[in-house]
């Protein structure tokens, strides 16, 4: 009783507690801004967190393995590391760059 009315006593479920990383937290903005419905629905059912978890796994397995083919195709090697390291740095920022937004795209805003 809140005065004159009857309040419900709601409470959410308790989910587990995850490290949210940069991934799972581009997700969890996503969907609470562009997908409130489905947010709100995996926060009262208690699995947002898990979904977040995944989310966060997924993508970065996907970065790694994004990078890592994209390094071998462009020929970044060792041995161009250490001859010329600039190069290296930039080719490098280049591609991770180029795995993060195919990850946004495949993994956080689909």
């Amino acid at each position: 009783m809140v005065g004159d009315y009857n309040l419900p006593n709601l409470r959410l479920p308790e989910q587990t507690e995850v490290t949210l990383g940069r991934w799972s937290q581009m997700r969890r903005t996503y969907l609470k801004e562009h997908h409130k419905i489905l947010y709100y629905n995996l926060l009262t059912k208690g699995i947002l967190n898990s979904h977040l978890a995944e989310v966060q796994q997924r993508a970065s397995e996907l970065e790694e393995t994004l990078v890592k083919q994209m390094a071998e195709k462009a020929g970044l090697t060792e041995q161009m590391k250490a001859e010329d390291m600039m190069k290296w740095v930039r080719l490098m920022n280049n591609i991770r760059n180029s795995a993060q937004e195919i990850v946004k795209n495949q993994v956080i805003f689909a």
